[in-house]
């Protein structure tokens, strides 16, 4: 009978020590909309003010925002949320400098990407007998956390790109198919037993993609197939949509805080 509350205090515990945003509705809701918001930033910087600016800024906002994120210690939803919105932007800006800057054909760069999450995984695995973002209560842990997102969204960003340009599936035909395949690894785990842990990741991964796919169908012209709403458009209005949405979860994560002292 006394096991039920240890294990809460050791999860309460864990809660006070994360590093990372809980993984809860919200959670994917506001990834979903950073990877569509970095994808437009990057295409609005970088056809506005140039290649060479664009990326130069989109590497000041990514180190800036994960300099705060690693240097002050305890949680912050804002400033987690930054750092995903840093990384965002700037790793949309390798997968396109990889394709644009040095001819990498998406499909290789895709398999690039997806070999170097590999290899931080197993770096990762090796160092710290785990990947679940539960854990991430250290810095070594949390670096390797954010090593692997920027992985990820340089992976997404290359895969949303082979799937709309080269397999010619368009960026609502790409969007339509990453949002279902986003649901299988939570069905997978729900129903088939599928690890935890590879379903977050495997999710995880697919939310650039879908976000992009969408991002892009919204953004740019009716000729490659959008709507033309312009990418600079789109991302003012999904920073907008993210602000409301990380300020009502850093409140509500602030009484959780204080309900749980």
């Amino acid at each position: 009978m006394t096991d039920a509350p240890a294990a809460t205090a050791a999860d309460r515990t864990l809660v006070l020590l994360s590093r990372v945003a809980p993984v809860t509705v919200v959670f994917w809701v506001i990834k979903v909309l950073s990877t569509a918001m970095g994808e437009a930033t990057s295409d609005y910087l970088v056809h506005t003010i140039g290649p060479f600016l664009g990326v130069a800024l989109g590497f000041v906002l990514f180190a800036v925002t994960l300099s705060l994120q690693l240097a002050i210690p305890g949680y912050s939803t804002v400033r987690y949320w930054a750092a995903i919105v840093g990384v965002s932007v700037f790793g949309t800006m390798v997968a396109d400098v990889a394709h644009v800057g040095f001819g990498i054909p998406y499909w290789m760069s895709a398999l690039i990407c997806a070999v170097v999450l590999a290899g931080v995984f197993v770096l990762w695995q090796r160092t710290e007998h785990t990947l679940s973002i539960h854990d991430i209560t250290c810095r070594r842990r949390e670096l390797f956390y954010w090593a692997v997102v920027l992985a990820t969204f340089a992976l997404g960003t290359a895969l949303g790109d082979l799937t709309a340009t080269t397999l010619r599936w368009g960026f609502l035909g790409s969007g339509i198919v990453f949002a279902i395949a986003i649901v299988l690894p939570g069905l997978g785990y729900r129903y088939l037993g599928v690890n935890a842990v590879l379903a977050f990741w495997a999710s995880y991964v697919l939310t650039r993609p879908l976000g992009a796919s969408f991002a892009d169908w919204f953004g740019v012209s009716a000729a490659r197939g959008g709507l033309d709403l312009g990418s600079g458009w789109v991302a003012l209005v999904l920073t907008a949509v993210i602000i409301v949405l990380v300020a009502g979860s850093a409140l509500r994560s602030q009484r959780r805080r204080h309900d749980s002292l």
